[in-house]
């Protein structure tokens, strides 16, 4: 079973990390200025989600493979890069389509495609695999056996940690969307400006990570 300091000193390792505004930040402000509190709250939960078949592959030994494989690190990247890339432009495309009565006609069929999108966001994120391979590892102890649940235990405190900090600034930018909400122009440009963040995530994203 995984030492309860081995647990308190990871958990702290990933406050600090998380803290940081990184593309998982991103990509949560921008689906909240975009969409507001509710596509904020529904996407983070969806990568969230999107995290826990990471966690499970680099717990059975399968996210080495990935994070040491230069064409299937590659591939997931550009995938999940272009996937961002394609949420920005729906954003910015769809920038004018924010009335409740759009939002009312059909609200379990767009919480399940928030969440999808979401999830899909979260699998598809190479860096998410890496970190877990070069890090978690590194908190395990191997004297108390279980490594795989071990793995397992310090990846989902990582998700846990990562969700309520996530929640925070999705309400932050979903708040601040209600705000400009009250000039119809106003929201048009905040959504877009969602967007177009998304946009560059997408492509910064495609540029950097590659192995060396």
């Amino acid at each position: 079973m995984l030492p309860a300091t081995n647990a308190a000193a990871f958990a702290l390792s990933a406050l600090v990390l998380i803290v940081v505004p990184g593309p998982s930040v991103l990509f949560v402000i921008g689906r909240s200025l975009s969409l507001g509190r509710r596509g904020g709250f529904l996407s983070v939960l969806g990568n969230s989600l999107g995290t826990l078949p990471v966690i499970a592959a680099v717990a059975l030994g399968v996210g080495a493979v990935v994070a040491e494989s230069v064409v299937v690190f590659t591939i997931i990247k550009i995938a999940g890069s272009l996937y961002l890339v394609y949420l920005g432009v729906q954003a910015v495309r769809h920038r004018n389509a924010h009335t409740e009565v759009n939002a009312a006609n059909d609200t379990r069929a767009s919480s399940l495609r928030l969440l999808r999108e979401g999830f899909l966001v979260g699998i598809t994120n190479p860096k998410v695999v890496v970190f877990f391979v070069a890090v978690l590892p590194q908190f395990v102890s191997y004297e108390a056996g279980a490594i795989p649940l071990q793995l397992a235990l310090l990846g989902l405190i990582f998700v846990a940690i990562a969700l309520a900090c996530d929640i925070v600034w999705a309400f932050t930018a979903g708040t601040a969307r209600t705000w400009f909400a009250r000039n119809p122009k106003r929201l048009s440009h905040m959504g877009a400006g969602g967007g177009v963040m998304m946009i560059g995530l997408g492509g910064t994203l495609v540029l950097t990570g590659n192995k060396n």
